[in-house]
């Protein structure tokens, strides 16, 4: 883990992001979903061992739910938007490409199995 004082800036570089899109993530961070309010509750402020995460992250044209540039790690929150399995397995593919790998968990997990969604992003970041 780095210190304090070494962290890497918490973005993804050399990528341009288009006023359009800045504007839908920052409008997506002012009106989360309930249950990404949940999650966003338990992972803030560093509570999750340490770790930086940003919501709402643009990343190669995508906008990720949240973010930890550390571990490059992307959560997705897949509620009533995640509709098409094709579309997200593209997503997902394009992110990797950029070395952010991506979990995935449902909106129930998130709500009635929430410690084990936590234990779930503190293993992806080992």
């Amino acid at each position: 883990m780095l210190g304090q004082f070494d962290r890497p800036k918490k973005i993804i570089t050399e990528q341009t992001v288009t006023s359009d899109k800045h504007s839908a993530a920052k409008a997506m961070r002012r009106d989360m979903s309930p249950v990404e309010r949940v999650l966003w509750r338990r992972i803030r402020a560093n509570q999750l061992n340490g770790l930086h995460f940003r919501r709402q992250q643009v990343i190669a044209g995508y906008i990720a739910d949240f973010y930890c540039h550390e571990a490059g790690l992307a959560i997705e929150v897949d509620g009533d938007t995640h509709d098409d399995p094709a579309r997200d397995a593209l997503r997902d593919s394009v992110l990797e490409s950029k070395r952010v790998h991506v979990l995935r968990f449902t909106n129930a997990q998130v709500l009635h199995e929430t410690e084990a969604v936590l234990e779930a992003i503190l293993s992806a970041t080992r």
